[in-house]
């Protein structure tokens, strides 16, 4: 049960309902240190006073509802304040606002946050989602693109070039928090991560006492940075406003789909793709999602024809009897064409995710058809994502704190519930969807390692070293040389080191 309603926001900063907090000296229609004319209040720091600058939405503002939801509608925050950069300056502007006037911040860019951690109460959310700049050079093969683009808009840029650079395949989500935790998808095997295709970023990081500056990293300024943005997630060290990558030609994708009806086939189905899918040429990126009623699989073949996708899936489509469809063409007409609207999505989602070294036993795969045939909802399902041999096995030029390179595949259990639009929808089904993840995903503890900080799974112990194993040690070193007063944090953020 969500502690306050959408249908009763917060009206200006006078914070209602259970678990709230009121702000001393705080009026509404107001901000903390700023004044109803935009003016900063001194508050005697090194900086100079900051004002906000940008897109600025407030809890009496008409669009504030809007604002402040996240893709994740399970959870609901009231921020005192949400800027939306238009540029850098705003950033640096509101992040040193928020030190000045000690007020907690949380970083966001798509929203896609799985456990509501861009969000805060009665904090600031620093909002990049509307630096969209592109800029593409062919000849080098690079583009920088401004840390607001989600990943349909990246892919279709790219596209509109015959180039290339690995996404997720969820097109909503923003291209620069999935590119900063790893970033996994049909591409993986053939262009590595997407974090590892990460060359350079523009980022905003506490400075001094009370201020913000920006900084570029690359492989020769501020290296041991690059390294850790390479898969330590989003909002640890600073907040990334632009971003540089290595791109490359992609002029053309076979997109397979096949679907089994039922669970009578997913033994066969599943063994097969994992004892074959991850060891398949390094173009191939393949996908399997197991629903309550159906199997499907996904195969997305870079430069490659129908016919050799058919081949190389053959082994699994040999099982049963699935119905097949294959297309070819650009890789953004294809990657836009298999998206799926936000709003005919469920409201509410929770996740768990693990790795996987070796092949599921028999008793693994019986647990998932057992565990999917109760699952709470239709849009339920668990997802697996080849990795094997190809691309990222190798870490890129200067290194990356990714370190799931080893893995057979990725897999999450997800369940997905309520309707998206109307407030406490799903709330009868939300203990029993966190039940049944937290169960499917203790039954799987056998089998699968690590973690995915992509996928934070919430409450889950020794959280640092399955999404980092040994790099905790190293990010905890970079964490305190750019953010010592900790000011980047939230439930699983990284910590600064100690002397």
């Amino acid at each position: 049960m969500r502690d306050l309603s959408r249908r009763n926001l917060l009206k200006a900063t006078a914070a209602v309902g259970a678990g709230a907090v009121v702000i001393p000296g705080v009026v509404a229609g107001s901000t903390p240190g700023i004044a109803a004319d935009g003016s900063g209040s001194s508050i005697g720091a090194r900086f100079p006073s900051a004002k906000l600058t940008g897109r600025i939405v407030r809890p009496s503002d008409p669009g504030y509802g809007k604002a402040s939801l996240g893709w994740d509608e399970l959870f609901v925050r009231y921020p005192l304040v949400i800027v939306f950069a238009q540029e850098t300056q705003d950033v640096v502007n509101a992040l040193t606002w928020a030190r000045q006037n000690d007020v907690a911040l949380r970083v966001r860019s798509g929203r896609h946050s799985l456990e509501g951690w861009s969000n805060v109460d009665n904090g600031i959310v620093i909002d990049v989602s509307e630096l969209k700049s592109t800029h593409i050079d062919t000849a080098s093969r690079t583009a920088r693109v401004g840390a607001g683009l989600n990943q349909l808009e990246a892919v279709t840029a790219l596209g509109k070039y015959d180039l290339a650079v690995t996404t997720g395949t969820e097109g909503s989500v923003g291209l620069s928090g999935a590119t900063l935790g790893g970033g996994l998808g049909f591409l993986t095997r053939y262009l590595g991560m997407a974090c590892d295709n990460l060359i350079g970023a523009e980022i905003v990081v506490a400075s001094g006492a009370d201020g913000a500056k920006a900084i570029e990293v690359d492989p020769w300024n501020h290296s041991d940075l690059l390294w850790a943005l390479r898969g330590a997630g989003n909002g640890n060290f600073g907040i990334v406003t632009a971003l540089t990558y290595k791109v490359a030609p992609l002029k053309s994708v076979a997109y397979l789909q096949a679907t089994w009806e039922g669970l009578d086939d997913l033994y066969g189905v599943f063994d097969t793709w994992q004892r074959t899918a991850p060891f398949a040429d390094h173009r191939l990126g393949s996908q399997l999602e197991i629903h309550k009623s159906q199997i499907l699989l996904f195969g997305v073949l870079a430069e490659g024809s129908e016919a050799e996708a058919r081949e190389l899936l053959g082994p699994i489509l040999s099982i049963g009897n699935p119905e097949v469809t294959v297309q070819t063409g650009g890789w953004g007409d294809t990657y836009a064409g298999f998206q799926i609207p936000t709003e005919d999505e469920p409201a509410n989602w929770k996740f768990f995710s693990q790795f996987t070294s070796e092949p599921f036993p028999r008793r693994a795969i019986s647990l998932i058809r057992a565990f999917m045939e109760n699952a709470p909802s239709d849009d339920s399902n668990f997802f697996t994502q080849a990795f094997g041999t190809g691309a990222q096995t190798q870490e890129p030029f200067g290194g990356a704190a990714f370190p799931h390179r080893d893995a057979l595949f990725y897999s999450e259990p997800g369940a997905g519930w309520g309707t998206r639009g109307e407030p406490d929808s799903g709330d009868a089904v939300t203990p029993i969807a966190q039940t049944w993840i937290a169960e499917f995903s203790q039954a799987l503890r056998p089998y699968v390692n690590g973690a995915y900080v992509n996928v934070p799974n919430i409450g889950m112990a020794e959280w640092e070293t399955a999404y980092w194993r040994s790099n905790f040690r190293r990010l905890r070193k970079i964490k305190a040389k750019y953010d010592p007063h900790n000011v980047f944090q939230y439930e699983q953020s990284i910590p600064p080191a100690t002397l």
